[in-house]
């Protein structure tokens, strides 16, 4: 199983991110033990979708961040 996810960050930035363990990864970026949100804390979870591999989840990760429109984010 695999999990895409969008994190609002305090910057007002969106990060996109993918794992197979959602509640482990959130739990990480809100603690600030990743290096891509440590300095936007603190980070809200708005948009998440399952996908039954993490291939898939990856896939989806990538297809949003080439979007790299913050309304496309937002429509989310």
């Amino acid at each position: 199983m695999g999990f895409t996810y969008i994190l609002h960050c305090s910057d007002n930035t969106y990060y996109v991110g993918s794992t197979n363990n959602i509640n482990r990864r959130i739990s990480d970026h809100q603690k600030g033990l990743s290096k891509a949100t440590k300095g936007r804390l603190p980070v809200k979870l708005v948009f998440i979708k399952e996908f039954i591999t993490l291939t898939e989840a990856r896939s989806y990760e990538y297809f949003i961040k080439k979007q790299r429109n913050k309304k496309f984010y937002e429509k989310l």
